[in-house]
């Protein structure tokens, strides 16, 4: 609306001047006149080389603007008395007042190319570029083991090239720190500078790095979007040409078009062979392999992921060994278990030679995705499982359940454990399958504490990166806002020289000076609601985090109770439920809709899980009107199961005699319809009178978070949800709670 009513008051100005175009002539006469506007021209130079000096900067106090050329002249109009200045990195700057319309040549005392000013100048710039350059460096370097400390370096980089930095230093620090956040696997953050640094200083490198991102976060089609227009561009080197070629078949791969998947591929292995890169072509024969795998083509897969191993060989051991990994999967797959084995047991000898400079392998980070030892031997253990062949296996699982406890690889331990339990209740051995199964139960409770403990960590360390991510922010604002002075300084020069020669040229160039300040308005505007925006989905990404951890341990005390009275079924049973009750809660928590039907889906799981624990408790029933078109409605995750929760835990639980659950789904109007859970339990104030304070500060914070997500939900989608809650008897007994959900 501001940029409208910015045009309108021009339009209305221009309105205003219109009449006066007739005597545009006369008034410019009459501006002469009064003004006594003269020429003064000159020259800039050197006193004792008579060198010439040019780019020098010529202005006057009333605004008035030139340049030297090469030759060091300049010509400027001026009025008597007004001041001349000369600017220019070279030398000081130098004043002079204007008293006749004579010409002014300005001497430079000690000015020389070769001089020491200019020397020193220039090393300045050259020192600020290689510092920038060394915090880059810096940056790279860090980047895999220390992600706060890269980002520092990119921020230390940023602000020494200033607010008027070269933008390719500018744009280089912007595409590193897109780096950065990839490697983090922080996908969006990493699009999002790749998309700055490009906007910065357009480059096919940083375009690459672009496509590699939205593939790497499943956007494919804005992947080829960026990636497409790549293939006209004739100055890309090899390297790029194949990478190019590689990622535009990774993207195929993703859209599940694997024929044009392949073809690119072919591509690129023409290139890579052509050039002799050894490493790509063993990359892009593994890719050709897994993109017939998706389809189903396991005899052309099989070829290629023979050439991969064979390219792999002559590449690293490391290279190797992962090839090695990744067609011995693809053996599992067809459930050729002894070519599996053979080939991992080969892995085991030729990582056990790579091995060993490590001197303290407790030091080493175990990521869930490793080629490791200990994943090795459980691998090779679970395919002899696979064949009944349990003694066999017995070996490779106590070696991998011994190697993984050294390196503290928690993960692999509790599979291998449990693994190795099943395999004593195979053969017999049941002291030792209880045995070892209680290890596993033990490894378990330390691997859930362990996953509390980082998300804490998590949770602090991504305070400290929107830190960074600010102060970033800043200084490209401040870079911004530094060029946006200076162009519209050099605007401003322009417009007054005009309006000193000719009366209409301001009219017209006022009208356009009104339009670009309604642009920036809306442009600032824009971005003051971009931001706004950004930090509602900080906030909601927030929130989520803390739901989730709060969700899943209070859904583990069921486990713990099963494990507590020793009845395995259920907690086998329970535990299979519960992993895919936390599957779907984990695909949904990055978003901030999902379909209705999936939470539908969530939340009768959910209750079919505390009902198997307090049958005792309280019955359910589940009702949704036929008039209800659930495909046309969006929730937001998780936002019903903590009221359910309240009142199986909060309510139900604490009555005396069984109680009843309903949750029921009706449609309100064409627009909207209601979602109603209703308990018979003892109600709110019965049962925050029996709970502890630690308990009321608990739900206190559940339910703000609630309402905060809910909150920011409705001011981003137009009052989207609502919920109001109730007791349910005029006594106070019972609780229902009423969601008013709206259609998009």
């Amino acid at each position: 609306m501001r940029m409208y009513k910015f045009i309108y008051i021009g339009f209305l100005f221009f309105l205003g001047y219109s009449p006066l175009f007739s005597q545009i002539n006369q008034v410019e006469e009459s501006i002469n006149q009064n003004l006594k506007l003269i020429t003064i021209s000159g020259t800039v130079q050197g006193k004792e080389s008579n060198e010439a000096i040019s780019g020098v900067t010529v202005y006057t106090n009333n605004g008035a603007y030139a340049t030297t050329n090469p030759l060091g002249e300049y010509k400027i109009k001026v009025v008597l008395g007004d001041v001349l200045i000369f600017e220019s990195p070279e030398f000081e700057t130098i004043r002079h007042t204007v008293t006749t319309n004579e010409d002014i040549d300005v001497l430079v005392e000690g000015y020389s190319k070769s001089s020491s000013a200019r020397s020193k100048s220039k090393r300045l710039r050259d020192d600020k570029i290689a510092i920038h350059h060394a915090y880059i460096d810096s940056a790279n370097s860090y980047k895999k083991t220390d992600i706060q400390k890269s980002i520092e370096y990119v921020t230390e980089s940023i602000d020494q090239i200033g607010p008027k930095g070269n933008k390719k230093e500018f744009a280089l620090s912007l595409s590193t720190l897109g780096e950065v956040y990839q490697y983090d696997k922080q996908f969006d953050l990493a699009i999002t500078y790749y998309k700055d640094a490009q906007e910065a200083n357009k480059t096919s490198a940083t375009a690459l790095l672009l496509g590699s991102a939205y593939i790497a976060n499943k956007q494919y089609i804005e992947a080829e979007n960026t990636l497409k227009p790549l293939l006209k561009i004739k100055k890309l080197n090899a390297d790029q040409q194949v990478q190019l070629y590689e990622y535009i078949g990774d993207l195929n791969t993703g859209l599940k078009k694997v024929n044009r998947a392949v073809s690119f591929y072919e591509e690129g292995l023409l290139i890579a062979n052509k050039n002799q890169n050894t490493s790509k072509i063993a990359d892009l024969n593994s890719k050709i392999a897994e993109a017939y795998v998706t389809d189903d083509k396991l005899i052309e897969a099989e070829g290629y992921f023979n050439n991969s191993l064979e390219l792999a060989e002559k590449v690293t051991p490391s290279r190797a060994i992962q090839e090695k990994e990744k067609v011995a999967d693809f053996y599992n797959k067809k459930k050729r278990y002894n070519d599996e084995i053979e080939l991992r047991k080969e892995s085991l000898k030729e990582l056990e030679v790579l091995q060993k400079p490590v001197t303290d392998l407790s030091k080493i980070k175990i990521k869930p995705d490793t080629i490791t030892s200990q994943r090795i031997n459980y691998k090779i253990g679970s395919a002899y499982v696979a064949q009944d062949k349990y003694e066999q296996a017995i070996p490779f699982l106590e070696k991998s359940i011994v190697e993984a406890d050294i390196e503290d690889d928690l993960v692999v331990q509790k599979d291998a454990t449990y693994k190795l339990s099943e395999v004593y209740e195979y053969t017999g051995k049941y002291t030792k399958a209880l045995a070892t199964y209680r290890e596993y139960v033990s490894v378990v409770d330390t691997l859930y504490t362990r996953k509390e403990q980082e998300i804490s960590r998590a949770t602090r360390f991504n305070r400290e990166l929107s830190k960074r991510q600010s102060r970033i922010a800043g200084l490209e604002r401040e870079r911004e806002l530094q060029q946006s002075k200076y162009d519209l300084a050099l605007v401003e020069q322009r417009l007054i020289n005009e309006s000193v020669s000719r009366q209409k040229w301001l009219i017209y160039s006022l009208v356009l000076g009104l339009l670009l300040l309604g642009l920036v308005t809306f442009f600032y505007y824009r971005s003051n609601q971009q931001q706004k925006l950004a930090n509602n989905l900080l906030a909601l990404k927030s929130l989520r985090t803390q739901m989730n951890p709060h969700f899943i341990f209070n859904a583990l005390n069921s486990v713990n109770n099963y494990i507590a009275k020793s009845d395995e079924r259920s907690a086998n049973r329970y535990l299979s439920e519960f992993s895919t009750l936390m599957r779907a809660v984990l695909e949904n928590s990055e978003e901030d809709f999902i379909p209705l039907s999936k939470e539908l889906e969530l939340l009768q799981l959910y209750v079919k899980l505390e009902h198997s624990r307090f049958s005792d408790k309280f019955d359910y029933e589940v009702k949704i009107d036929n008039l209800v078109d659930i495909a046309s409605y969006q929730i937001p995750p998780m936002l019903l199961q903590p009221y359910i929760e309240n009142a199986i835990w909060h309510g139900l639980r604490y009555k005396e005699t069984k109680g009843f659950l309903k949750i029921e789904m009706t449609q309100k109007d064409k627009e909207s319809i209601e979602i109603v859970v209703v308990d018979d339990g003892i109600g709110r104030a019965k049962s925050e009178s029996l709970k502890t304070q630690n308990q009321k500060k608990q739900k206190s914070k559940g339910m703000g978070n609630i309402k905060k997500r809910v909150a920011i939900l409705n001011e981003m989608y137009k009052d989207k949800v609502a919920i109001n809650i109730a007791d349910l008897n005029n006594d106070g007994s019972g609780t229902k709670v009423v969601f008013t959900l709206n259609k998009d």
